[in-house]
Order: structure tokens, then sequence, then C-alpha cells
């Protein structure tokens, strides 16, 4: 037997003294093996703690039963949604994978289809699509889309409410008092971004209060290129008495570019952001945000799929609710409007 690297079913033969043959008959369940080998052969298994390959099982099988969840990058959000899908997925009898594509996603249209070109067939039945640039995705393999960059497509689709929740945001800093209210939005080339933009114009609108173009940033979703551009916004002799940032990411960094320019938050500067990620609650001070449903949406993917490879009735489109969650970076302003 070997004594290093992967045990393959060549060693659990030679431990059980017999025939790969009569192994590979064992682990697939079929007739032609006395009970009394069966159980050597499944005792050795146990033992030497033999598991075939998903590549192997693919080509006997045509199926892995495991389940792959794709994103751009492994940030806040998409490792709630990844929390979300692991616990939908107990007692499905699949498994499963999630897979990143480093990074190399960001402002890279197509991705998705470069990542599922190397999973499908031989590692994954089927995959969850976060954020995916595309939805047009043709790779023989099942897929349901979250927050797709063009909103609801073909595919099966899991978002949240982002227009609703952009305008509750919007309007609740309006009933502090807030006249002058910045906003730094989200990823240009998302369909979520977009509709927390249009939320919040329509809440601007529906209040008679004017938009300041000067108030408006584009920030990005990550840190890296949210606080630069909310220095700069804060800076500025006009500055917002209050910023609504879409996402929580933006709003944590709004927060640290506010304490650096010796602005106390929510005493000068209230701060609401979008998602409702952990980190939200352990700022200082805590962030008031528009709560999405991220677990839920990655469990809600999950049990699309499965209904999808089992044959079940699959939704077009599951839209879930958001909610405000309020915390501590928020008053009203400190010279009324």
């Amino acid at each position: 037997m070997t004594t290093q690297g992967r045990v393959t079913i060549a060693d659990v033969a030679a431990r059980a003294g017999v025939s790969v043959a009569t192994v590979s008959k064992v682990i697939n369940s079929r007739y032609g093996v006395a009970e009394a080998t069966a159980l050597v052969v499944r005792e050795v298994i146990d033992d030497l703690g033999y598991e075939s390959s998903l590549v192997a099982r693919s080509l006997r099988s045509h199926r892995t039963n495991v389940l792959g969840i794709l994103v751009a990058e492994f940030e806040p959000f998409s490792a709630e949604l990844l929390k979300g899908a692991s616990s939908a997925v107990a007692g499905t009898g699949y498994e499963l994978l999630a897979y990143s594509a480093g990074g190399r996603a960001d402002g890279n249209a197509g991705w998705e289809r470069r990542s599922l070109s190397r999973l499908s067939g031989t590692l994954i039945d089927g995959a969850i699509l976060v954020t995916p640039t595309v939805v047009d995705v043709q790779q023989g393999v099942t897929v349901v889309a979250v927050d797709p960059h063009t909103g609801p497509s073909h595919l099966p689709t899991i978002d949240s409410d982002n227009l609703a929740g952009a305008v509750r945001a919007t309007e609740y800093l309006l009933a502090l008092g807030h006249r002058r209210i910045g906003f730094l939005g989200g990823r240009t080339d998302l369909e979520s971004a977009r509709l927390r933009d249009e939320g919040f114009r329509q809440a601007m609108a529906a209040a008679g209060v004017a938009v300041d173009p000067g108030l408006v940033r584009v920030g990005g979703y990550r840190r890296e290129t949210a606080e630069p551009v909310a220095r700069e916004l804060l800076a500025g002799p006009g500055r917002p008495s209050a910023v609504f940032a879409a996402n929580d990411i933006s709003a944590i960094a709004t927060i640290d570019a506010a304490r650096e320019l010796n602005l106390s938050v929510p005493a000068d500067l209230s701060v609401i952001g979008f998602d409702n990620v952990p980190e939200s609650a352990l700022t200082t001070p805590p962030l008031t945000t528009i709560a999405q449903p991220i677990q839920e949406m990655g469990a809600q993917a999950l049990r699309v799929l499965v209904e999808a490879l089992t044959g079940g009735e699959v939704p077009a489109h599951v839209r879930l609710p958001t909610a405000l969650v309020e915390r501590a970076s928020c008053a009203p302003p400190a010279r009324p409007a």
C-alpha cells in the first residue's frame, strides 16, 4: 500500500485481498459480491479513509452531487451568501463547493463563463452565480443567479428589494431633518447599485428636495475606492450633513474618512449603509443600515437550484424584502436645514 499521497482504489483492494473490480462493485452498490466480502471492503475503506475523486465519480455516473457557488471574490456580502447556502444544503444529498475568481472578475465581463467551463461536467452538477456580469451562460450546467448585473434574466434569479430599501434609507434621513444628503453609489455595472441610486433620487424628489450633483459620488462598493471619494466629499466647503452609502463597506469607509477629518458621527455627520453585513454592528458608532436578508438569499438560491436539478417547479424570480436597522450612526443635523 502507498504510504504517501492519496489512498487509491488499488490500495483498498490490496488491503482487503480482493480485485479492484470487486472494490468498485462495493463502492457503487452493484451485485455480484458476497456480503461478507463487501463488509471487509467497507471496513478497509473506512480504515484507510478512501474517497473516490469527484472527477472519477462524474465519469462513472455523470453526476458529482456537488453544487458550486461562484463569486468574483470573497468579501462580506458573498461570505454571508455562502453561509446561507451552506445551511440550506444540509439534508439535500448535495455537497457545496465555493469557488472564487480571485478578484480577476472585477471589470472583467464573462468571468462566470470561464469559471463554469472549468467546473461543470466534472466537478459540479449545478451552480449559483453571485453578481454575474452576464446571464446568457450556456455551459451545459443548471445555474441560478443572485443579484445579476442586468437584473432578472432567463435564469432563475434571487435578489432583494433594492429600490424600496434605498427609498427607506433616504426617507429616514429626511425625517431626521437632513436636506444636504450625500450619496455614495455602488458599482455602476450592477443593477442593484442602479436601483439604490434610483431609490435615493425618488425619495428626494418625493420630499421636494433637489439632489445636489456635487454631493453624489461613486464609491464602487470597495473600501479602497470608497474611502478617498468619501474624504473628498466631506472635505469640501459645502459638505453634506448626512451620507447614504450604497453598501455597508462604503458606509464604514465614510465613517473612517469622517474621523480623519475630525468630524463626529453622528453629531457632525449622519451615515447610513445598505446590506447589514456583520461588520456594520461593530463600527464606532454602530452603523444604521438597510438590511437585505443576505443569508436567506443564499439559502433561497440553493433551494431553487436543487429544485431545478430534481425536476421541481422553479420560480423565475425571487425578490426578498429589505428593512431598516436603526443603530447609532444617524441623528438630526446639528443645524436644521
